[in-house]
């Protein structure tokens, strides 16, 4: 696997790798929690195949343009909680495709459709 180039986390891309200790994934990077007020850096949450976890800011010990190391073992990693807060959405960009008069308006004034994160 590609180690990549280390990044910001306002930089860490979706879908990165996310690996354990020992150098075993255990998910992808869904998204970056962060405190905004204070431009601090708080977390990930990992998709996994159990669903969502939170990998909270003191388990990273590495972020890259492709990976995420995490100072858990394959244990605690099958482990992490899922994340709590706020429900997440993002755009819908596919919404609006297709030939339907709905689609068509959709596009012509730019309607923002939202989804909740699965």
């Amino acid at each position: 696997m590609d180690d990549g180039h280390p990044v910001s986390y306002e930089a860490l891309p979706v879908g990165a790798a996310v690996l354990s200790a020992t150098g075993t994934q255990f998910g992808t990077v869904e998204h970056v929690l962060q405190i905004p007020e204070l431009d601090l850096f708080d977390g990930i949450v990992v998709k996994t195949k159990h669903g969502r976890r939170f990998v909270d800011r003191d388990q990273v010990t590495d972020m890259t343009t492709t990976l995420v190391r995490c100072a858990l073992t394959d244990e605690e990693a099958a482990n992490l909680p899922a994340p709590k807060g706020a429900l997440v959405l993002h755009p819908d960009t596919a919404h609006d495709e297709g030939p339907s008069l709905t689609a068509r308006f959709g596009r012509l004034f730019n309607r923002e459709h939202w989804k909740e994160l699965e």
